[in-house]
């Protein structure tokens, strides 16, 4: 397996042309520093592999993506990033890249992407694929009561018990102040002007707060 390297930062290049040489029919041809340097070397040594770095001098990686593809199309292309965003992932995967790790993936996971690559797969780090199917899932942030912490909803249900927070102080154990400060917090949460609406909001929801 042909790899060429492309990162902007000298002392990474050396560390993954290192790491990579201790993988298995690995051999690295050729490394670059920038998006052209990286076309070029591609174009001249045909690699069956390029780990390319999402952020370069001037064209980024995803333009040198590009490139790269135009010139020498059967290569597969393993994006790195110190990023996992989901957005520049799924322009990386639309502009045929093979795959997308963290830079801080362990070295076997890289190990993994670049074989998954050669044989013609797609892979994803475990931290990128789980966020890219969250929002598929419905895993959305919660919101509302839900959203509140815990010691909070219990002040909640207190308070839906018609209980001062002089009496909820000496209940929980804590401050009339802290009690007042986890009002405000819940005030501002739930979306309340006024206190009497964190009061009917506490009645509406008392059966989810216990």
């Amino acid at each position: 397996m042909r790899v060429l390297i492309v990162d902007d930062h000298t002392l990474v290049r050396a560390g993954l042309s290192r790491l990579l040489q201790g993988f298995q029919d690995v051999d690295v041809v050729a490394e670059a520093s920038h998006a052209d340097e990286a076309i070029d070397l591609a174009a001249f040594h045909r690699p069956d592999l390029v780990l390319l770095d999402l952020s370069l001098p001037g064209r980024n990686g995803l333009e040198a993506l590009t490139g790269i593809l135009e010139r020498v199309p059967d290569t597969r292309v393993v994006m790195m990033s110190m990023h996992d965003d989901p957005m520049h992932v799924r322009d990386a995967l639309d502009r045929g890249a093979a795959g997308f790790v963290v830079k801080d993936a362990a070295p076997l996971e890289l190990e993994l992407a670049l074989r998954a690559a050669a044989n013609g797969e797609v892979f994803l780090s475990p931290r990128i694929s789980s966020k890219m199917i969250a929002p598929m899932l419905g895993r959305s942030k919660p919101s509302g009561v839900a959203a509140l912490p815990p010691r909070q909803r219990e002040i909640l249900a207190q308070i839906g018990r018609g209980l001062s927070s002089k009496e909820i102080a000496a209940q929980l154990g804590i401050s009339v102040k802290t009690v007042e400060t986890h009002r405000a917090r819940m005030m501002e949460t739930l979306g309340c002007r006024r206190a009497n609406e964190l009061v009917l909001l506490a009645a509406r929801y008392r059966h989810e707060l216990g």
